[in-house]
This record gives structure tokens, sequence and C-alpha cells, in this order.
């Protein structure tokens, strides 16, 4: 039966991500959906990207747009570096360019820009990098880019999904739209917790990749998951993004 696995940000860690397709072992059937946030923090982020447009040879892959990605495209695209994204893991994906050539961004740049700012798929399952605001779902949303930076789903989601019934009148109306939603861009580590977070029918898979966390992978269908080892440990000679 064909899978579909989840796969939360990145950041630049490539090593944590070859151990985590390892571990899933994906098969020719199955689809593989990210998240978003391939850069920034880890050294490899120009050698994720290469190594995504890869398994998209190979496999099914949706790849989500993350507020850090679109840093990134607007930057090879000929924008100058925005100072908050080189503060924020930025510089590392700079270098991590150095040695491309300019056709090797061009091939980069092309895939930036066919990244989606969400998905839904035929079961009504919402996937998108961070959430949305509008009532009437993320086709709607007001502010370009918030696909990219709300959080307020999340821990709308944290706060009344865990306390009302679905059911409910008071069950919040943007997580009635969808039966299930995935999201990144707000680490679980900033809860202390370490692994996948569930808040309603809304499911956190960005375990800290960043920072001292690990990579994880979901079955959305089993909610099994599978993890890296701590990021910083692949990496015992950086310091990913430590703020």
């Amino acid at each position: 039966m064909a899978r579909t696995f989840v796969i939360g940000d990145i950041h630049g860690a490539l090593r944590a991500l070859e151990q985590i397709i390892g571990k899933i072992k994906p098969k020719a059937a199955d689809t593989l959906i990210f998240l978003g946030d391939y850069v920034d923090g880890w050294s490899q982020s120009a050698q994720v990207i290469d190594y995504l447009m890869q398994l998209d040879q190979q496999y099914k892959c949706i790849f989500i747009k993350g507020n850090h990605d679109a840093w990134c495209e607007s930057w090879l695209m000929g924008s100058l570096p925005d100072p908050t994204w080189v503060f924020n893991g930025g510089q590392a994906t700079i270098d991590s360019y150095s040695n491309l050539t300019q056709v090797q961004k061009n091939i980069h740049i092309a895939f930036y820009n066919r990244m989606k700012d969400y998905v839904i798929d035929a079961e009504n399952r919402l996937f998108i990098h961070a959430g949305f605001t509008s009532m009437h779902g993320p086709a709607m949303e007001r502010f370009e880019g918030n696909t990219r930076w709300d959080r307020t789903l999340w821990e709308t989601a944290l706060v009344m999904g865990k306390r009302i019934k679905r059911d409910s009148i008071l069950y919040p109306k943007r997580m009635k739209l969808f039966n299930e939603i995935y999201i990144g861009h707000t680490p679980t580590i900033n809860y202390d917790v370490f692994v996948p977070m569930n808040g309603g029918n809304v499911w956190n898979v960005d375990t800290g990749t960043a920072f001292y966390g690990k990579l994880t992978a979901m079955d959305i269908a089993t909610k099994k998951f599978w993890q890296s080892d701590p990021v910083r440990e692949l990496y015992p000679d950086e310091k990913g993004r430590n703020r």
C-alpha cells in the first residue's frame, strides 16, 4: 500500500535528511511531502536542495515553501540579502552557495519557484509551512506570506484543540475547514517536546532541526514517526541556528 510521509523543517542538515530517507525507505509509489525551510542553519543548505531535486526524480514529492526558502529565493534572484535572514541562519546558506556556478544557481531558482504555498489532498488534509488566519482558508489570506509566517493557527490549536471537541460551536472555525492540518515552522522544542505535537486536528512536525532537535518524518495514516540523530551531533563542529 502506498504511504504518504510528511517531513519537517530541514534547515541545511543534509546528513539528517539522508538518515531519515534511509529509515523510512520510501518505495516508488510513496509520496513525500516536505513542509519547507530546507535552508538556513547548518552548513549544507545548497546540498540539501540538490538532494531534494534528486528525490523528486525518484518519488512523488511535494515541496512547500517556508519563510527561510523565500528569503533564499529572493537573494538568489538578485535581491540584497535581508539582514534578518542573514542573522537567522542565512549566512550559512550564502556560504553553502559559494562554490555553485550561476547555471547551478539558476536550476535552484527554478526549483524554489516551483514550491507551493500549501497543498490540500483528496482527503481534505492541508499541508502548509506555518498556518493561515482567514476563516475561509489559506486561499483567502489577505496578507502575502502568511502561509509562511503565521503562528496563530498553531497557538490556537494548542489551546483550543485540546479543550474543545470538534463538534462544538466553540471549536476554531479555521481548524474545522480541514480533516487534518500538517505544519512546521514553530519548533516543538520551544515547548520542551522533542517529538511531533498534536493540538486538535493540527500536527506540528518541526522538531527543532535548526537548533538542538532532530529531523522528523511521519506516516500520516498511522502517525508513526522516525527521527534522525540530534542534528548537532551530526555537525559537531557547527552551531546551527544557535539563537
